[in-house]
């Protein structure tokens, strides 16, 4: 089959991933075309990349460079007005990357209309979040993990003890921050929390960042000698090593989480994980009481955190479960799925 991926929110392309941050729906599509290519299909992505270039027998193309007129699968990233991008194609493919509630709205409903793809979704609770006026074909098409989080490599935890997270500042930082500072820090005084964040690293080095935030950059510099270190993510390549040295995933979350991708990696490499029960999908992340914990409250988040900061027995025990339930899945597994769901 030929494969026409196409997205148009930024550059990146297939080898972007090791490199550099990217949110989950993006970086699963930059790594699904090279395996279908594998499996013996033809797969071209357009996006915004500067150059072309081919990825493990993918052709990446700028956005601008012209067009096919016909494809067999068309996948298009977030927008469903991307499903045009086309004149022809056998099988068109939405593949919804947020709150599936959007999609509802009125700009989109044409091309929907017009197109009837095939929806794909990350999880079943993105899935069952959405209304589905137009009750048009709807799957879930999980993830794979990139092989930076498959390797076997031992966990490499430090003195001192170190928690990491990378919660967005609008979806749990700012219940974090405080709760480490005032519940977590007191009982481990030399512990660190490893904050990866764009904007709040923004705001910390003096660069402008939007009024909400504000809030937030100033807990910080007022609490640096809290333990709190901030950092700008890094691509799977650092992370994993970042992950790899570390006690414990802190995970605040969000209702509306649509997959929890950074939870999984890091829970595949075998760093234990505490969350809150904001959503459904995080307890298909997380084992409660094996690979982690999942803490209804701020004091059994504190109390857990503290366990797998101060205990190394507790944390090699679920560190070890971690690896022997990880949810191996490669991408050559997922590209045999998606095959599946579209052929």
């Amino acid at each position: 089959m030929r494969f026409l991926f196409v997205d148009d929110s930024f550059a990146f392309d297939g080898y972007s991933p090791s490199s550099q941050p990217m949110a989950g729906p993006e970086k699963a599509f930059a790594l699904l075309p090279g395996p279908l290519v594998q499996r013996g299909h033809e797969a071209t992505v357009f996006n915004r990349t500067t150059y072309g270039l081919q990825v493990d027998g993918a052709r990446w193309e700028p956005f601008e460079t012209e067009r096919p007129a016909d494809t067999d699968v068309l996948v298009a990233l977030r927008k469903p007005e991307l499903l045009d991008f086309v004149t022809t194609a056998t099988k068109r493919v939405l593949w919804c990357a947020g709150d599936p509630a959007e999609l509802d709205g009125a700009a989109n409903r044409p091309p929907l209309e017009r197109h009837r793809p095939l929806v794909l979704f990350f999880s079943k609770s993105q899935l069952d979040r959405w209304a589905n006026p137009l009750k048009l074909e709807a799957r879930v098409f999980e993830t794979a993990l990139a092989t930076n989080y498959l390797d076997s490599d031992p966990m490499r935890v430090y003195e001192p003890p170190r928690a990491v997270t990378t919660a967005h500042p609008q979806a749990g930082l700012g219940w974090l921050l405080p709760l480490w500072i005032d519940k977590i820090r007191p009982q481990v005084p030399n512990a660190e929390l490893h904050v990866y964040s764009a904007l709040l690293n923004r705001g910390i080095l003096g660069g402008e960042v939007a009024p909400g935030l504000k809030p937030l950059v100033d807990l910080v510099n007022a609490a640096r000698d809290r333990g709190i270190l901030v950092m700008r993510p890094q691509g799977d390549s650092g992370m994993a090593d970042s992950y790899r040295a570390a006690r414990a995933f802190l995970y605040p979350g969000m209702a509306n989480e649509t997959y929890g991708f950074t939870l999984a990696e890091s829970q595949a490499l075998g760093l234990p994980a505490v969350v809150r029960p904001m959503s459904a999908v995080l307890a298909e992340r997380v084992v409660d009481g094996e690979t982690g914990w999942v803490a209804g409250n701020e004091t059994q988040f504190a109390a857990k955190t503290i366990e797998l900061l101060q205990d190394r027995a507790v944390f090699d025990r679920m560190s070890a479960r971690c690896r022997e339930l990880r949810r191996g899945r490669t991408w050559p597994i997922a590209a045999a799925e998606f095959e599946g769901l579209v052929g």
